[in-house]
């Protein structure tokens, strides 16, 4: 079984263009909860990738982004049968990525830079960020991917893990408050807060680079 789950989320092919809608993930997941593993294949190859973007941008390490997407969906695989379609399938399934590298960090201790490149390359940073990372000269722009992009990982890494993490749901993966508030078992309220928490790091860190 989970020789068979390895094998899926090695897969460089994507579904995401031909789920169309909620309706045919959950038939998908229905299946899958019968026993039916190529259903499951599919949710994986569908969501392998964007599941290991946000992990991979929480740790900053290939490998152990690599592993912990393998452990989420090896989990999710065995703890299908609790997921009682209240929620949106990759929202259930952020939730135990995100609680599985959160532990890993926890475990570890952590403290690693943030890279922004997958955010820069799909054009996925929302305004807030883009205030950090862009200016009307062309001179920084420039030094987006050189000093300012050095100091902003370094300000992102003195983040807690999860202001971290809803930065990264948020800014790069492009998850809602509500969204958010369900895969990181909080309220929206607190979702809130710590967006602003940390945008306000983030200013006074790369106050001497960016004029606001």
């Amino acid at each position: 079984m989970e020789n068979s789950i390895s094998s899926s989320v090695s897969s460089n092919s994507s579904l995401l263009d031909t789920l169309d809608g909620e309706d045919n993930v959950f038939s998908l997941v229905r299946r899958a909860k019968t026993g039916d593993l190529s259903a499951f294949d599919s949710l994986m190859v569908c969501y392998r990738q964007r599941l290991y973007a946000v992990i991979y941008n929480m740790t900053m390490n290939a490998e152990d982004a690599a592993d912990l997407t393998q452990e989420s969906f090896v989990k999710a695989f065995r703890s299908l049968s609790k997921f009682q379609e209240k929620s949106s399938f990759y929202t259930w399934l952020y939730r135990i990525g995100v609680n599985l590298t959160l532990s890993f960090l926890k475990k570890r201790k952590i403290r690693q830079f943030f890279s922004f490149d997958q955010a820069s390359d799909d054009g996925g940073m929302s305004k807030d960020l883009e205030a950090v990372s862009s200016t009307s000269t062309t001179s920084v722009k420039k030094a987006l991917n050189n000093e300012l992009h050095q100091k902003l990982n370094e300000a992102l890494s003195k983040l807690s893990d999860k202001h971290r993490t809803i930065v990264v749901l948020f800014e790069i993966d492009g998850l809602g408050h509500k969204e958010i508030a369900k895969i990181m078992n909080c309220t929206e309220g607190t979702v809130r807060s710590r967006l602003v928490y940390a945008k306000q790091q983030l200013q006074f860190y790369l106050s001497e680079y960016v004029n606001y």
